[in-house]
Formats: C-alpha cells, sequence, structure tokens
C-alpha cells in the first residue's frame, strides 16, 4: 500500500496545478495568435468530424477568450469491420477560434510515449487508475485497485491513531505514572536532537497526528470518487436522500457500443437556452458535452476560466437526451439535501480547491507528506524485520550451542 501512496501522493502534489502546467508547457496548443471573432463553434465542429470520419466530436467549448486555442474533445465512431471503436490515436483537437486552423491533436491520457504535451494528463490518470489497461472487456480496473487502496488508507488512518496512544498503565501503578496527556504528548513533537531512527520514527508519528483529518478526508474522498457508481454513491443512498443525476439512473452501454445521438448540438444548446429561459435564468453558456456511453448531452453554465465554479464545485448544469432531446433535469451547486451537498464536496475536498488557492497549495503539501509517511513507515517496518530476524539468528545460535552442548 505504500508504494501505491508514494505514487498517488507525488502525482498529487503535481497535478493540483494541471491548468497552470499545461498551458506553460503547450502554449502552441493553448494559445492562439489570430485575433477577431470567432467562427461558428458548430461549423468548426463540423469540420474536425469532416477531416476524420472515424471521430465524433463530443465536447465543445462554448466559453471563447480572447488569444485561446480552443480545445474539442472527440471519440472513436464504431469500425464497421470489426464492430469495435476506432483506434484513433488522440481525443482533443485544438484550433484556432479566429481562423478555423488546427494547432494540434492529442490522446488526453496516453501511456506511452509521454510528451509534454502528454505530461500532465499522463500523470493525471496515473494518480487514479495507473493506466491499467483493459481487460475482459473491463475498462475499470485501474478506478477498482485505487478505490479499495483508498479503503485501506482510510482504515489505517485509524490503525494509526490508534498506534500512537500511550498504552494502559493499571490502576495499581496510576499514581506512579505521569498522565495519560502528558505520556501522549510525545507522540506530536519531533525530537531533532535524536537519532536518525529516532527522528525517522516521530516524523511519521508526529506528521501522521498533525495532519490527520487531512490524511483522512484525502482517503475517503479518494474512495468516493474512484468507486462512485460500484459503492460510494449506493451506501448514501442508504444513509441519506441523495437525489440521483440523470447519469445515476442510467446504465453505461460498454465502450464498444456508444449511443449515436439523434439530434445535434446546436438544437440542444437552443433547448438548454430555452430552459434556461423558462427557470428565470441567464447564464453564459460554458460548454456543451454529450457522453456517448450514456446518452445524455450536459450543458455547463460558466464565464471563461471559472469552469471550476464556486468552491471548485463546478457550474450549473443542464441534461438532454440524445436521442429526442427531452429535458432530463440539472444540477446546481450547493443545492439539494444534506446528502447532495455531501457528494457535491468530494471532488472540491479532494482537490483543495474548496478553499480555493490556499487549498490546491495545502493539498500539494499533503500529497509531498502522504509520500513521506509512506516512506518513513516501511523504514520503520524494515527496521523492526531486521531487528526481529537478529533475534531469531541470536536464539538460534543459542540453541545450537546448548544442542552442541
Amino acid at each position: 500500500m505504500a508504494g501505491f501512496l508514494i505514487l498517488s501522493g507525488l502525482t498529487g502534489a503535481v497535478i493540483s496545478w494541471d491548468h497552470e502546467l499545461d498551458e506553460l508547457l503547450n502554449p502552441h496548443l493553448t494559445h492562439a495568435s489570430s485575433r477577431g471573432p470567432s467562427l461558428s463553434l458548430f461549423d468548426l465542429a463540423d469540420a474536425i468530424e469532416a477531416r476524420d470520419p472515424r471521430a465524433r466530436v463530443t465536447f465543445i467549448p462554448l466559453a471563447v477568450e480572447a488569444g485561446d486555442a480552443l480545445a474539442f474533445g472527440v471519440d472513436p465512431r464504431v469500425d464497421p469491420a470489426t464492430g469495435r471503436l476506432y483506434e484513433l490515436g488522440y481525443n482533443q483537437v485544438f484550433i484556432d477560434p479566429a481562423t478555423g486552423g488546427e494547432l494540434g491533436r492529442r490522446e488526453w491520457g496516453a501511456v506511452w510515449p509521454v510528451t509534454k504535451e502528454t505530461f500532465v494528463s499522463f500523470l493525471y490518470k496515473l494518480h487514479y487508475s495507473l493506466h491499467i489497461p483493459e481487460m475482459w472487456g473491463i475498462d475499470e480496473w485501474g478506478l477498482w485497485v485505487m478505490g479499495g487502496i483508498a479503503i485501506l488508507w482510510a482504515l489505517d488512518c485509524f490503525v494509526g491513531f490508534y498506534l500512537t496512544l500511550p498504552s494502559k498503565i493499571p490502576p495499581s501503578h496510576a499514581q506512579s505514572h505521569p498522565g495519560w496527556w502528558v505520556r501522549w504528548k510525545p507522540s506530536w513533537v519531533v525530537k531533532l536532537s535524536g537519532t536518525s531512527r529516532r527522528i525517522n520514527f516521530d516524523f511519521h508519528r508526529a506528521f501522521g497526528l498533525w495532519a490527520w483529518v487531512l490524511l483522512f478526508m484525502l482517503a475517503f474522498t479518494a474512495f468516493s470518487l474512484n468507486l462512485y457508481r460500484e459503492l460510494f454513491y449506493p451506501l448514501m443512498s442508504l444513509v441519506t436522500q441523495v437525489t440521483p443525476t440523470p447519469f445515476d439512473l442510467r446504465e453505461p452501454s460498454g465502450k464498444h457500443h456508444p449511443i449515436a445521438p439523434a439530434v445535434g448540438f446546436a438544437e440542444i444548446l437552443e433547448r438548454a437556452r430555452q430552459e434556461q429561459a423558462a427557470q428565470g435564468r441567464q447564464e453564459p453558456e460554458g460548454d456543451l458535452s454529450y457522453s456517448q456511453e450514456f446518452g445524455i448531452y450536459t450543458v455547463r453554465f460558466f464565464k471563461p476560466g471559472d469552469d471550476h465554479g464556486a468552491a471548485g464545485v463546478g457550474p450549473p448544469a443542464l441534461y438532454f437526451d440524445g436521442s429526442d432531446g427531452r429535458y432530463l433535469g440539472d444540477r446546481q451547486p450547493w443545492k439539494g439535501t444534506a446528502g447532495d451537498l455531501f457528494v457535491q464536496a468530494q471532488f472540491p475536498m479532494h482537490s483543495g480547491r474548496i478553499l480555493g488557492l490556499p487549498g490546491r497549495i495545502l493539498v500539494s503539501m499533503l500529497g509531498v507528506g502522504t509520500a513521506a509517511l509512506s516512506i518513513t513507515g516501511v523504514v520503520i517496518w524494515w527496521r523492526k524485520q531486521a531487528a526481529y530476524a537478529r533475534r531469531a539468528q541470536r536464539h538460534l545460535v543459542k540453541s545450537d550451542a546448548v544442542t552442541a552442548g
């Protein structure tokens, strides 16, 4: 488990700054040098599909900022010859909005080769899925493995906390020993004047105590995000009232059995505007996406650069059926039952965005701290194993001496 947590902690410390790092590494993709009004976004999407008929545009950015490229998302269509999805080799296309020129393509989350264009997304996907490939027609192995590790980590938080507590003193000796709080106090302190072994042990114990609440929060939210459909949502539904989204009410069709939309992007956007007006809202459209596995359109509303919404919970969204365009429901951030609010808070807490910039800095520090905690824990375990081996060897030597005598 320590190996997984070292990897997850270090990658988590980096991907807290995924957008900033991506723009720094790939300005040729994220920035557009041309100036002028944007061409029709739907015409740009049609042009992408015309250049590669194997691809279907499934994400259209609607919030256009001057100087920024538009990142369209694409998914493969089904190859009639094989009955399986085409292997496109990319899932993002970057377009200059003023000229319509293509700035580049890339595979977000590509395993290999790792280039500066895919570096950030490689780390992002490694963080939560280890890039474990599809096996036996199941694509979720990585999510399940890391979700299971998160459960063990959450349980280990309680085990570690228990091990810091002072041992019980028999009532007959209580008066000759310091009080319970006095005996627990050393667990919270790192004695820098001690040996390297003592400093390692003190750091492991003290950091685990001081950061216990935050570490448990990271472990729990990692479980909830990775095993949302499998465990978290069903368990939440048992203990509190949770309003299901259209995605919760449908089973995915399977990776190689996408649901082709019968209604286009333009019509969905118009229906979203009508629904907005009916609800008395006037928010700017941020992006428009289509899920092939669920047959659901999502229209999100936010200003350019504010796609994480209030406290990182995400912007408002409307859902529509891809087969007939009917309205399926909405999502309003920080609104709903207590269960809804708790569910919505999982990603903002895990990413630190619930506290804005200070939260992201804190999560980065916790990622490094988690790796350090895992390393010091392994060192403690290794030294104990070595000590056990030495005692066993001495016992064996004594036994041989007795036998020889």
